[in-house]
């Protein structure tokens, strides 16, 4: 233990039982959420294995999955993992912070007399890496245990090793100068929030022309589609939509795995579509034209700059939030940290993370609604029944999750559950196909 937290120790023990109070509020506010979270996990795992079990017929007949219990053992395998990692992360993060751990990598870089924003980049880079090779070993069990046994890997372990190093430096090289320049702007701005939040609001817009030309080709490599059948159904959609944009890419995902998917990215001049190779391979053109279809309506309803109000509402709660809780003085006393600006926001995040995840039905509730005007929008542009045909696709190709729990679904959901999709679809081509009672229903 260093001398100065020492000496936060014996200024936070004058405090007494106010301290403690704080600190077995901090404790549970995170412990409690996690419970929350992994009994709607639990919850939702046995309402997905009785409901596929009540619809296996369907789920074999109309998705084309061979085995519906393969699905639910790469669902169960996925949901473990991902428990016993945030339950580990959650185990660590208080050992850190209650241990002094944290108190002291805090005291130690004031000790430095380093300037404030050096003394912050140290901080945050450090906490980066840490995070990064925490995750490494939960990482490696998903890709090649977990993923390879399903056969979604595709990844060489050198190939893995190469993707961690340089995800590791470019989130640093991202999160670091942002997180600093709030720092700065904690001791420097009369109304640091402001600040704070114009900065990550302008770091999303920019992410939208950063992350498909500069972030993605470091990872992949992207194949314009200029010509060709699939050029020419690409087109044929786009007219049909009333949508020009010729930056059309087709991405290798395969060469790190088999899952499938399509993006719509960017505004104005940098709009960019990119096709999955996977999904390119899997699915037939009309299928394709369908997927495309309803990535195009999210520009066409305006969905994307709705998306950043929205995250724009976010940040100035967010920031309005940080900037009491780094100023108040009970913040630091539990974990007898020093009041500093770096360490104020890292506890702060710590306490406004549960609640954001807690209020993730607001977004959800938004998000919901506009995959199903996109749904709606690639239905009336290419047919109901190409885009449920695609969407059985999608379900059977990544064995994805059916039928969520309510609950489950309300917490956790930004799309709606493919079968409800489907069914929406076929009603929309007025197709009987599964338009009746024999078909899996929505949860109430």
């Amino acid at each position: 233990m260093s001398p100065l937290t020492a000496d936060f120790r014996t200024v936070a023990g004058q405090s007494g039982g106010m301290v403690s109070l704080v600190a077995v509020g901090l404790a549970a506010l995170l412990v409690g959420t996690e419970a929350f979270f992994t009994a709607l996990s639990v919850l939702n795992l046995r309402h997905e294995e009785s409901t596929v079990e009540a619809e296996r017929e369907w789920v074999t007949e109309e998705l084309g999955v061979e085995d519906p219990d393969e699905l639910l053992d790469y669902n169960r395998a996925t949901t473990g993992l991902s428990l016993l990692k945030q339950w580990l992360t959650l185990l660590v993060v208080l050992i850190v912070l209650f241990s002094g751990v944290f108190a002291d990598a805090v005291a130690a870089l004031q000790g430095t007399g380093w300037p404030l924003p050096v003394q912050a980049a140290v901080f945050f880079g450090g906490a980066i890496v840490a995070a990064q090779l925490f995750d490494v070993p939960f990482d490696l069990v998903n890709t090649f245990v977990v993923e390879e046994i399903w056969g979604f890997n595709n990844q060489s372990l050198g190939l893995w090793a190469r993707d961690l190093v340089v995800g590791t430096v470019l989130g640093a090289v991202l999160a670091v100068p942002l997180l600093t320049a709030v720092v700065w702007f904690v001791g420097s701005v009369p109304y640091w929030p402001a600040a704070a939040w114009a900065l990550f609001v302008g770091f999303v817009l920019a992410m939208q022309i950063l992350k498909p030309r500069v972030i993605d080709p470091l990872f992949y490599d992207f194949t314009k589609i200029e010509e060709g059948e699939l050029r020419d159904a690409v087109d044929d959609v786009f007219e049909r939509a009333g949508f020009v944009c010729e930056q059309v890419y087709e991405m290798d995902y395969s060469s790190r795995s088999g899952h499938s998917n399509a993006y719509f990215v960017g505004f104005g001049r940098t709009k960019r579509v990119v096709l999955f190779d996977t999904l390119v391979e899997d699915m037939s053109l009309d299928e394709i034209q369908s997927v495309l279809a309803h990535e195009l309506a999210h520009w066409k309803r305006n969905h994307i700059w709705k998306f950043v109000g929205l995250a724009a509402v976010r940040f100035a709660v967010v920031f309005a939030v940080l900037g009491y809780l780094v100023g108040a003085n009970w913040l630091y006393a539990p974990v007898w940290a020093p009041e500093t600006a770096y360490a104020g926001l890292a506890l702060a995040f710590l306490l406004v993370a549960p609640f954001q995840r807690l209020t993730s039905p607001l977004d959800n509730y938004l998000s919901l609604k506009y995959e199903r005007e996109a749904d709606a929008f690639a239905a009336d542009t290419v047919g109901g029944d190409s885009m449920a045909d695609a969407l059985a696709n999608l379900a059977s190709e990544n064995l994805a999750s059916l039928f969520p729990h309510p609950w489950y679904e309300t917490f956790h959901y930004d799309h709606p559950p493919i079968p409800e999709r489907m069914r929406r679809m076929r009603e929309f081509a007025g197709s009987d196909a599964t338009n009746d009672e024999s078909g899996p229903q929505p949860a109430d």
